[in-house]
Formats: C-alpha cells, sequence, structure tokens
C-alpha cells in the first residue's frame, strides 16, 4: 500500500504559527523550520477532512522563494517544486514528524539549481532528526 505524500502548507496563519514557535535549522542556502501541527490554523474544510481522518494528520511542508533568490518567477517556481518533490521523496514513509509542519525558505543568492541545494536539504533533515 502506498501511503500519501507530505501534504503542502498553506495560509498565512500556519506560516506565523511556523516562524513564531518553529524550531530552525540554519544552513549556507536555506533555513528548515519545525513546529508541532496546530490543526486549528488551517482552512476550514482542511482542518475538517483531518479531524475526522486522523491517519491523515501527517507532516505538512511549505517551501518559501523570495524574489531575493532570483527576480524571474520562472526559476523560482522551478525550485520550488523541485525542492517540494525533494521532501515528498524523503518523507514519504510515515516518520516521527507526523502532525508536524516543515516550513523550508531559501536565502538571497541560492539560485542555482540541482544538486548542492538537494544535499543541503538532506544534511538540514538530518540535522533535525527526519532522516537517518
Amino acid at each position: 500500500m502506498v501511503l500519501p505524500a507530505p501534504m503542502r502548507l498553506r495560509g498565512h496563519r500556519c506560516f506565523d504559527w511556523l516562524h513564531r514557535k518553529g524550531r530552525r535549522h540554519h544552513g549556507t542556502h536555506m533555513v528548515l523550520r519545525i513546529a508541532d501541527a496546530k490543526p486549528q490554523y488551517l482552512r476550514a474544510e482542511v482542518a475538517a477532512a483531518e479531524s475526522h481522518a486522523p491517519q491523515s494528520q501527517r507532516c505538512r511542508c511549505a517551501v518559501v522563494i523570495s524574489g531575493k533568490v532570483s527576480k524571474r518567477s520562472v526559476v523560482r517556481n522551478r525550485l520550488r517544486r523541485q525542492l517540494h518533490d525533494h521532501l515528498r521523496s524523503r518523507l514519504e514513509e510515515p516518520t516521527t514528524l507526523d502532525h508536524h509542519w516543515l516550513l523550508l525558505s531559501l536565502k538571497p543568492g541560492a539560485s542555482e539549481a540541482g544538486a548542492p541545494l538537494l544535499e543541503e536539504c538532506d544534511r538540514l533533515l538530518k540535522d533535525a532528526g527526519l532522516l537517518s
């Protein structure tokens, strides 16, 4: 049975919670924040669906890429999709991070795509205790 991949995290209340209460892990090109999930900050329909199906309360992830990373939205969106896919592949199995939220923020100047960013993402996930 294939388990659902981590879901995207959306909404300003969720991001505010992660910025206020999240534990930070810094890298040269990105910052990873981890906080306990607060379903009451999710949109009403998403929170209602999670309350009826507690097994669906899994790790939710968000990737934030500022305009300072690249002025071109095509580049920012490509990086965002690449990092979301990477997080999905790394966190597919149930982990101890179920009922947690992740926020991955790229720092200005981190516009190079590819292996260096993904390697740093893996290193931050290991530092946070998400990967073995």
